[in-house]
């Protein structure tokens, strides 16, 4: 069998393409979602934070909620606009953006423009009565649900 340009050409693209594909699949792999406690943000024993609070983690990026209920949700501070970080209005128990004044409820949902979208929210897990949040991926949301509620 002789060997001529084009087809050395071609079998060293499939060869080329093979291996892209391999290195592909093995990072996509590897990129799986462990939630390893010791990756995660530990806000502190569930116990410790009343009902109808907002506590606020600079070092975290995110202000914990817990809501009359006991359910607990972890918000960004980042607002959804521009990415300005929003301050808590003690007033009205939302939300406010210095920025360009958007407005969130205390659901993290928009109340006055120019936001289009609530804020993010982060996932929590609850071990061993401790509150770890996981702050390396927000959570974009079209509207605010009871099932994003986290219980003790």
């Amino acid at each position: 069998m002789k060997l001529n340009r084009r087809k050395f050409i071609k079998r060293i693209l499939i060869v080329a393409a093979s291996i892209e594909a391999v290195f592909l699949l093995k990072d996509s792999v590897s990129k799986i979602d462990t939630f390893s406690s010791k990756e995660l943000f530990n806000a502190g024993k569930a116990d410790s934070f009343e009902k109808n609070k907002l506590y606020p983690f600079s070092t975290g990026q995110f202000f914990l909620k817990r809501f009359e209920d006991g359910g607990f949700l972890a918000m960004s501070v980042k607002c959804t606009h521009l990415g300005c970080v929003v301050n808590a209005n003690s007033k009205t128990g939302g939300f406010n953006c210095p920025c360009h004044a958007s407005q969130f409820n205390k659901f993290g949902e928009v109340l006055s423009a120019p936001a289009t979208r609530p804020l993010d929210i982060f996932p929590i897990r609850i071990e061993n009565g401790e509150i770890l949040v996981d702050t390396r991926k927000p959570v974009k949301r079209s509207s605010y649900n009871k099932s994003q509620l986290t219980y003790a």
